[in-house]
């Protein structure tokens, strides 16, 4: 994957579709079959404006999937998904974070430009950017924190610092939705506080998140509500409801262990991601 910004399949102009008396995001009864494989069964949940969701699983649960039919890039096999009452190609409003595993950092471009393509859908292909969005783009990165990097080419930051960007390109876009991708994936401590200081202001913000992750632990203490997924949701909720022996059982298969420590019971699965990168 490049830097080109993920586009939904059927792109007309921004037509701010809206229905503010319906939830920001609405699904209903979503199957995602590919050949005689089902990456989704019968998903049905809703998101609130600016709740922060945690979704968890195994790998190859149908976390990207949910995150690919809700970005409009995957048509569902069958139900639908709504925002704000109509369609994801409807809107331009989604922005999808991707798992820097997926990014080429090759690609010779700098900060700003990076966030510069978040504004591709409100100003066409073939258009120049304008003051206002490059003042648009500049308000994004000093609410990363990485304004003073803005001329930095983007393979020379940090796992940290890359991931700032990748938020300040959703804001760009003026993103009321935003899919995140194992954004804490390969993090130090110092870097994951750093992305949950700016999830925080995207809530002041009223800015939606729904957020893939493998660390149970995490999702348990920062978010509002967890969607413990493996192809169908086997439980959505606050963490108490939903991190049970029983329900994790049923989501990892007997690949995982609870450990009891001082500072709480600890989830352990087959898919935790160890190590973590500086953000300097």
């Amino acid at each position: 994957m490049t830097f080109a910004t993920r586009r939904p399949m059927l792109q007309p102009a921004d037509t701010n579709i809206h229905d503010l008396s319906r939830p920001i995001l609405e699904v209903n009864a979503l199957t995602v079959e590919f050949g005689h494989f089902t990456a989704l069964e019968d998903v049905s949940f809703t998101l609130r404006r600016g709740e922060r969701l945690a979704l968890v699983g195994p790998n190859g649960a149908g976390k990207s999937t949910l995150f690919n039919v809700v970005a409009g890039v995957l048509p569902p096999t069958r139900g639908e998904v709504n925002i704000y009452g109509h369609g994801p190609g409807e809107h331009i409003c989604i922005a999808y974070v991707p798992q820097r595993s997926q990014v080429d950092w090759r690609f010779p471009v700098n900060v700003a430009d990076v966030v510069m393509m978040g504004r591709v859908g409100k100003l066409g292909l073939f258009r120049w950017p304008k003051r206002k969005d490059w003042n648009l783009v500049a308000d994004s990165l000093a609410l990363v924190g990485m304004e003073a990097l803005a001329e930095r080419q983007i393979g020379e930051l940090s796992g940290g610092q890359q991931q700032r960007v990748f938020i300040a390109r959703a804001l760009a876009q003026e993103a009321e939705l935003m899919l995140m991708d194992e954004p804490l994936t390969g993090l130090d401590v110092k870097s994951q506080e750093g992305i949950f200081e700016i999830l925080e202001k995207l809530r002041q913000r009223q800015v939606t998140v729904m957020v893939a992750t493998h660390d149970l632990n995490l999702a348990a203490e920062r978010f509002d509500r967890l969607m413990l997924l493996n192809q169908r949701i086997i439980g959505l909720g606050k963490a108490d409801q939903v991190f049970t022996p029983d329900l994790l059982g049923q989501a990892y298969q007997g690949n995982m262990r609870l450990v009891n420590t001082a500072a709480g019971t600890m989830f352990i699965t087959d898919t935790c991601c160890g190590g973590g990168e500086e953000d300097s």
